[in-house]
């Protein structure tokens, strides 16, 4: 990307100075770095490698004649005049990238890559069953599409935007919504029921095998979570098969493993074809549906602006199908 910029013919205004194509792309460096406070993070944002990143940072604060950012080996940190750069630097920037996404979607349809961050379920029942549609209707645009069900930094890791369930979204990010509350399902298979008693309580779940999920930034076990005539309960469940992937999870409970605790969208159709049985239905309130979220600092970029609007009409056809 910062090859790109540095070919660009044109040059922008910016206060009393004027900036070439290279110098825009050292800024550019500069804050994506700052941001990350990584190079290696930086880097990877930008499609560059790190020493050519760290090559163009030297250039900046040579012309400038001033250190902007400390490093280490472990660590990188803004020294004061990084710091009032980029307070400087910031909103002056995102005038420029409004102006070239409004040139942009004036032009035509977006161009470029979109780089998501969602975690499995999110990507079967929300991306998959609509990407037909909408590479027909976007052909020039790519998303690229990394299923992690972690609770990954977005910003650090070189996405645009992630997808998670409400009650898990980063803070000061825009969060725009992408389907209904979701009803929460307990299920096993019926070999499972025809050696297990089925629970009648959570408390009853101390009985059971369950599948569960850990949380592989945390390392934390899932807690189930119901709701009952006393308010909420969570329950730590005996969890003799542990893993941080749902599909596995519900691949487990079909074999008969244990019983599972998923969105219900995940699971309706083995419930319809009797090949998973649910319980504790009547405990399982509603969560928050799932959220497209990204940084509120920058211009959402067209190709991400129109991927919003095309999940969100998607949605509405469907109506509550999610819920």
């Amino acid at each position: 990307m910062l090859e790109k910029v540095d070919r660009m013919a044109w040059s922008v205004d910016f206060g009393e100075t004027i900036l070439d194509g290279a110098h825009y792309a050292e800024l550019t460096a500069f804050t994506e770095i700052y941001d990350a406070r990584s190079f290696r993070d930086a880097a990877l944002r930008l499609g560059v490698t790190p020493s050519a990143l760290s090559r163009t940072l030297r250039r900046l604060e040579t012309r400038l004649g001033v250190r902007l950012l400390n490093r280490t080996t472990r660590s990188v940190s803004p020294t004061e005049a990084g710091a009032l750069l980029y307070a400087k630097l910031v909103p002056a920037v995102a005038r420029l990238e409004e102006a070239v996404s409004d040139a942009v979607a004036h032009h035509g349809a977006p161009v470029g890559t979109v780089r998501l961050n969602v975690p499995r379920l999110a990507a079967e029942l929300i991306l998959m069953p609509n990407l037909l549609r909408f590479n027909a209707m976007y052909p020039a645009l790519r998303l690229e599409i990394v299923i992690d069900d972690a609770l990954t930094d977005v910003v650090a890791k070189g996405f645009d935007a992630g997808i998670r369930i409400g009650e898990r979204l980063a803070q000061d990010m825009i969060a725009v919504r992408l389907t209904p509350p979701i009803r929460i399902a307990v299920v096993g298979s019926p070999g499972y029921f025809d050696v297990h008693e089925r629970p009648e309580t959570p408390h009853d779940l101390s009985a059971h095998r369950c599948v569960n999920y850990r949380w592989a930034n945390t390392g934390q076990l899932f807690k189930w979570s119901f709701r009952g005539p006393d308010g909420q309960i969570e329950v730590d469940v005996e969890a003799p098969i542990v893993v941080n992937d749902t599909g596995l999870i519900r691949d487990a409970a079909l074999a008969g493993l244990g019983l599972a605790y998923l969105p219900e969208a995940a699971v309706l159709p083995h419930i319809s074809s009797g090949r998973l049985v649910r319980v504790l239905e009547n405990w399982c309130p509603p969560i928050p549906g799932f959220y497209l979220y990204h940084p509120s600092r920058h211009q959402t970029p067209p190709g991400l602006r129109a991927l919003i609007s095309f999940l969100q009409a998607s949605n509405e056809r469907s109506g509550s199908a999610i819920a």
